[in-house]
């Protein structure tokens, strides 16, 4: 672990239906460009296609499309829906958009969360995580080795296949779970990041703790040793300047997000009560769901999800939500830039320290400094006074 805790976002993106679909998504890249201002540290492109909310298809798009807008951010795909590719293209992908990127380019993998998705190739639900650990397999050796990989289940057929281009860097790679062991055990077999989605979810949260201990045991029996700062943990937060606004700002959007998952997105663990705004609000800061107030509670919220983790995390990634609309939203993240990374950075007790030995000492300096003004003022009159006197004359 380090002290210093990165942030970031997770970018589905959710919009409204119906909305300008051009215009949301260039939206979207200019909310990565002024989380590249905020000193955000990543963010992760989702993969959707269906269901009218979450409208990127390809992240290796969005992070091509972002890298020339940004300089430093890094930009992950979060997640490629491995189930839905041939495994030696999303290796060949990534490995493209190291070199593009200057390696600032991360992959998340991920078995695929939208029914409605796989339902348009013939692919079922309850095949997606035996598709993941394939596919994992097959991206890990391709990855990590210059052997040729010969593979076939019965939706893949790889023979002696190779990457073109060996990697750029050493680029993260990282594993999604939710609730059930299937992500860490990943994890921790190929020794991969894992990017808790569901964190802040009832079964997300009571499961953080044993999440990690799977990858520990996994990772001790294949000869791995799992890394902490390699863990990503998603939440939901939107701050403002006072309770009050924040809750005004999130009435803009909040209701179309939870009608998602109440009406439409086919993904349990994320379907949540409430039949209007207040109750949606409510709900999601009395159940620790996620923050809708000020930056103590956005810290609070972090804190909680640290304790529960058992021994730290490294990364807390902010699902983007479109609660609030875009001024209210890039105001939110900024908020937090300010207020929150530095409590998670090792940053605010230097500035505050300095600031309290600068007032215990202020008195003492305060009446020497008063005294080395009165003193300057009484030389100066002095010197003063003695060339105004007349000058004796000389002797005859």
């Amino acid at each position: 672990m380090t002290d210093r805790m990165r942030f970031g976002i997770f970018l589905a993106p959710f919009h409204k239906p119906g909305i300008n679909p051009t215009l949301a998504l260039e939206q979207d890249l200019e909310l990565v460009e002024w989380l590249d201002r905020c000193d955000y540290d990543e963010v992760w492109f989702g993969e959707h296609h269906s269901a009218g909310s979450e409208i990127s298809a390809s992240p290796e798009l969005m992070i091509a499309t972002s890298a020339p807008r940004t300089k430093r951010i890094k930009l992950g795909t979060g997640v490629v829906s491995v189930s839905y590719h041939n495994p030696l293209w999303v290796a060949e992908k990534i490995v493209q958009l190291d070199h593009l990127t200057r390696g600032r380019a991360m992959l998340g993998l991920g078995p695929g969360s939208l029914p409605t998705d796989a339902a348009m190739i013939g692919l079922s639900q309850k095949d997606t995580r035996g598709l993941l650990a394939d596919g994992l397999d097959v991206i890990t050796r391709l990855l990590r080795s210059d052997e040729p990989v010969t593979f076939e289940n019965d939706r893949w057929t790889l023979k002696d296949a190779r990457l073109h281009l060996r990697p750029y860097s050493k680029f993260d790679l990282a594993t999604a779970a939710v609730a059930s062991p299937t992500g860490p055990k990943l994890a921790g077999k190929y020794g991969t990041g894992m990017i808790s989605i569901g964190a802040t979810t009832a079964a997300g949260f009571d499961a953080l703790a044993l999440h990690w201990d799977v990858i520990e045991e996994e990772a001790k029996h294949y000869g791995h040793t799992p890394d902490r700062s390699k863990w990503r943990l998603v939440g939901l937060c939107h701050i403002a300047e006072t309770m009050e606004q924040a809750r005004r700002d999130v009435e803009y959007g909040i209701e179309h997000w939870f009608n998602y998952f109440q009406e439409i997105a086919a993904f349990p663990q994320m379907s949540m009560p409430g039949q209007n705004a207040k109750e949606m609000i409510d709900f999601i800061n009395d159940s620790g769901f996620g923050a809708i107030g000020t930056p103590e509670m956005c810290r609070a919220q972090i804190d909680r999800l640290w304790k529960q983790s058992n021994g730290g995390f490294g990364a807390y990634l902010m699902l983007a939500h479109n609660w609030a609309n875009f001024d209210a939203t890039r105001r939110s993240y900024e908020l937090i830039a300010r207020e929150v990374f530095p409590h998670f950075q090792g940053q605010h007790l230097s500035t505050m320290n300095a600031a309290m030995r600068a007032q215990k000492m202020r008195p003492e300096l305060a009446e020497i400094h008063a005294k080395a003004v009165e003193t300057a003022q009484s030389n100066y009159a002095a010197e003063k006074e003695s060339r105004a006197k007349p000058a004796h004359e000389p002797a005859e």
